[in-house]
């Protein structure tokens, strides 16, 4: 069956945000020699066929004793380096798909508008396949998640773009950023989200200072 345009779209936006957090917990504690390896990894990887680059990542996990669960048959040619990447505990995406609104929100358990917006996005992007929303879309869900009614849902997805937890999309749509995902994906527990959204957002700015450094005149 062919993949729609939208579809494929959608696949590319997913992986996009995979690498992008997966990215962001890389750097969090990442050295310079870490950096280093990585950087000679994807090199090394980047050319060969997908079979070889899940069969010299089997063979490297195996040989250095790091176990990680392999692709099922026929999973090839879809991301076999995202398929062969070690599982964790905290995994991005659910297989249960069914849960509510409601009860979603009731699990996350968020405490201010700002969290409430950013709930909202992440079960948008990932339950309802809606990447790129506006507010009227946050405002039917929050309805719809029996949720206090916004006292002003534009001035809250706003403060949520503020925060760094969604950003600009297309059109004038709005979409979650990895920082965000991750700060739902850690709650309820406040203080840990609350902390890698800083730490991220930290980094960010230590990057985009160093990079408006003058450079030194020889």
């Amino acid at each position: 069956m062919a993949v729609s345009v939208e579809a494929a779209a959608y696949q590319t936006y997913l992986r996009m945000t995979v690498v992008e957090l997966e990215m962001e917990l890389f750097m969090v504690d990442a050295s310079e020699s870490d950096l280093a390896a990585l950087t000679s990894i994807i090199g090394a990887l980047r050319g060969m066929p997908e079979e070889s680059q899940l069969r010299a990542l089997r063979a490297a996990a195996a040989f250095l004793g790091i176990s990680f669960i392999a692709p099922h048959a026929g999973s090839l040619g879809k991301d076999p380096l995202a398929a062969a990447l070690p599982q964790v505990p905290n995994a991005r995406y659910t297989e249960d798909r069914s849960i509510s609104a409601k009860d979603f929100m009731r699990d996350k358990g968020p405490q201010t508008d700002v969290e409430r917006v950013t709930c909202l996005a992440y079960y948008l992007t990932h339950y309802r396949e809606q990447p790129h929303f506006k507010t009227l879309d946050i405002s039917i869900l929050n309805t719809e998640a029996a949720q206090p009614k916004f006292s002003n849902a534009a001035a809250a997805v706003d403060n949520a773009a503020r925060a760094g937890l969604v950003v600009q999309a297309v059109k004038g749509a709005k979409q979650i950023s990895a920082v965000g995902e991750r700060y739902v994906e850690l709650l309820p527990d406040r203080e840990a989200a609350k902390a890698s959204a800083q730490q991220s957002l930290a980094r960010r700015r230590t990057k985009k200072a160093v990079k408006q450094l003058p450079k030194s005149s020889k």
